[in-house]
């Protein structure tokens, strides 16, 4: 199936401790069904030093469920992902306005 959401996407998360937060996708996992957002979804890591790294507890984005994340259009609303085919190309488009998202 195709992507509905990529990497570089803005999204709104719609379920857990930080609903309601926006951020950007920094990488999908469509195997798992799994996307990482930029600084959202965060557990602490204890990491032990070493000889490049220095040791402590390191904050680090958890991957959010594909299902708790909605694309945010150009006037900042939560939409669905719809596709439709333009010419000879399938292109992604916001059902609430129905502008295309992958020009």
């Amino acid at each position: 199936m195709a992507a509905k959401l990529k990497t570089g996407d803005k999204v709104v998360i719609l379920a857990g401790k930080d609903k309601g937060k926006e951020g950007k996708i920094t990488s999908v996992d469509p195997k798992a069904g799994k996307a990482v957002v930029e600084g959202l979804n965060m557990a602490i890591r204890h990491t032990r030093q070493s000889q490049t790294s220095q040791g402590g507890r390191i904050p680090k984005a958890m991957p959010i469920a594909l299902s708790n994340l909605a694309f945010l259009d150009k006037n900042g609303k939560a939409t669905r992902v719809g596709f439709k085919v333009e010419g000879d190309k399938k292109v992604r488009f916001a059902k609430t306005t129905g502008d295309v998202i992958d020009a």
